[in-house]
């Protein structure tokens, strides 16, 4: 996918992206129709990308800079 993910948000749930009221999920495989290993595929790429952002930004900023704060690269 070339382009930016554009998930199906109805516009009155814009105010409040509450979990109970918007599928994400079903608003992904919504923008890959249907194709679940599409949609896989691709939101393990920008994980890899988005994980990879934390490390180089730690490569080049000074820990005086960041104040101490080091980047986890792993959710716990």
């Amino acid at each position: 996918m070339d382009q930016q993910l554009a998930l199906d948000i109805p516009a009155e749930e814009t105010g409040s992206q509450s979990p109970d009221k918007v599928d994400l999920a079903a608003s992904v495989l919504r923008a890959f129709d249907g194709d679940a290993l599409v949609a896989i595929q691709e939101l393990l790429a920008d994980a890899d990308f988005l994980r990879d952002q934390p490390y180089t930004a730690s490569c080049i900023m000074s820990s005086g800079m960041a104040r101490g704060w080091k980047p986890q690269y792993e959710r716990t």
